[in-house]
């Protein structure tokens, strides 16, 4: 696939809140995932797919309701895309909130090597 294939799938895929489908059709099996320095309970890179989706379902398990999902069109330049992801939710023990991000993917090989995400 090439990178705009694979921002297009990710687009629609996360659109639909298949994020664990498209870590698994998407990324390669030694992937790196960088978290901004202000999440909390989360290591600043996780490497490898199996740990990726292990912090998903311990994201997942953070969440009480999710109640809207919002993902921009992907902006691809080379190897790179970026999209913007907004996630309407309600953690365990808060009040409904919005959390926005920046998610910036690099490709490698027909697959995504990395994502790194901005608060």
């Amino acid at each position: 696939m090439t990178t705009r294939e694979i921002a297009n799938r990710l687009h629609a895929l996360c659109a639909e809140g298949k994020f664990e489908v498209a870590q698994k059709e998407l990324f390669s099996k030694d992937a790196i995932s960088i978290e901004p320095e202000a999440s909390q309970g989360f290591a600043k890179e996780t490497k490898g797919l199996p740990a990726i989706i292990e912090k998903g379902h311990a994201f997942e398990g953070m969440v009480e309701a999710v109640h809207g999902i919002k993902v921009s069109e992907p902006l691809v330049a080379g190897n790179s895309f970026a999209v913007h992801l907004e996630m309407d939710t309600t953690m365990k023990g808060h009040k409904r909130s919005t959390m926005s991000e920046l998610c910036v993917y690099h490709v490698k090989d027909g697959k995504i090597a990395s994502e790194e995400f901005f608060m």
